[in-house]
């Protein structure tokens, strides 16, 4: 059937040869039936066709397409389908899995693509701010403890950027590759008063062995991160702060890393948010839901890069349409 060959099952069926990250101590209790790759292929249905919801996911699914038919034999063991209940409880415990899988499918990429063959084996550390979906909630309500309409997500927080000036919502924090090709080596989503120095101890565990730099700006020029980096014989190149222009010995070398970075994870921010359309605000409401649908998105991009990869195709120019086309 045409259905067997179309991208979005491809791309499903590539999720069984994705590398799983260490096991966790299993919890007391009767041993889960369904594996959560199960649910992972789920999550990639729902991040290509744009669904939000378990109720959405599930009207999809029962459609009597080819497509449809051969997607529910893949969410399908020993023929049973899970039920209702199961699909909200297994995908609302994803988002605490995903950032290992995101570094699992990172190191795995880096082995594969070999993105520092002819270059330093660098990677950058930024974090993105996105909108919360609805209203904001001021700070005078949130200290009162006043809700003043039901659009507004109480999950999200304020921070203020030098670009965007105060924002409400979430913050994306992420470590790329520097090389002609930008992999995510790690991510995880938060709300957006988290301090990036602190959000970036649990990303640099992650990090592949290969990194030798790590480029960041000024939020990254901390103690904390150099204590983190330092054990792994890796190097912390952040930007001082003070005024420009700086007059130390190494500000020429911080320039060139600078510029390093900001080509490498600020063009991988936009083209991440294009593809995604995550310019405006975020689709979804709640902690849990807005991590699941953010750092599902960056897991697909890993996916797309695989799948890409292993057909010899562009890694940095068309994805978009490619994602749009599955």
């Amino acid at each position: 059937m045409i259905a067997q060959a179309s991208l979005l099952v491809l791309l499903v069926r590539l999720v069984e040869r994705v590398p799983e990250p260490p096991p966790t101590p299993r919890r007391r209790g009767s041993p889960t039936f369904y594996a959560d790759r199960l649910f992972l292929k789920a999550l990639v249905v729902m991040i290509v066709r744009r669904i939000h919801s378990v109720s959405g996911l599930l009207a999809v699914l029962e459609q009597p397409s080819p497509e449809m038919q051969v997607l529910r034999e893949c969410f399908t063991r020993e023929g049973r389908f899970p039920c209702r209940r199961t699909w909200e409880r297994r995908l609302k415990a994803l988002p605490t899995t995903l950032p290992a899988r995101i570094a699992c499918l990172g190191r795995h990429l880096v082995t594969l693509i070999e993105p520092w063959a002819d270059c330093g084996r660098a990677a950058a550390i930024d974090s993105t701010i996105l909108r919360a979906r609805g209203g904001v909630w001021h700070h005078k309500h949130r200290e009162a403890g006043v809700v003043p309409h039901t659009s507004i997500d109480t999950e999200a927080h304020w921070t203020k950027s030098g670009w965007h000036g105060w924002v409400y919502g979430w913050k994306l924090h992420l470590i790329s590759t520097v090389a002609a090709v930008w992999i995510p080596l790690a991510a995880e989503l938060t709300a957006a008063n988290t301090a990036d120095n602190e959000a970036a101890e649990t990303l640099l565990r992650e990090l592949p062995a290969e990194v030798r730099f790590v480029l960041g700006d000024q939020q990254y020029n901390a103690p904390n991160v150099r204590e983190r980096c330092e054990p792994r014989g890796c190097m912390v190149v952040a930007s001082l702060p003070g005024k420009y222009p700086h007059r130390d010995a190494g500000v020429e070398v911080r320039r060139l890393f600078h510029q390093l970075r900001s080509r490498a994870i600020e063009n991988f921010n936009g083209q991440f948010k294009g593809i995604f359309e995550v310019y405006g605000q975020v689709p979804t409401k709640g902690l849990v839901n807005t991590q699941r649908f953010v750092l599902g998105a960056v897991f697909l991009y890993q996916l797309a890069l695989l799948y890409r990869f292993e057909h010899g195709l562009d890694l940095r120019v068309g994805l978009k349409a490619f994602l749009k086309a599955a």
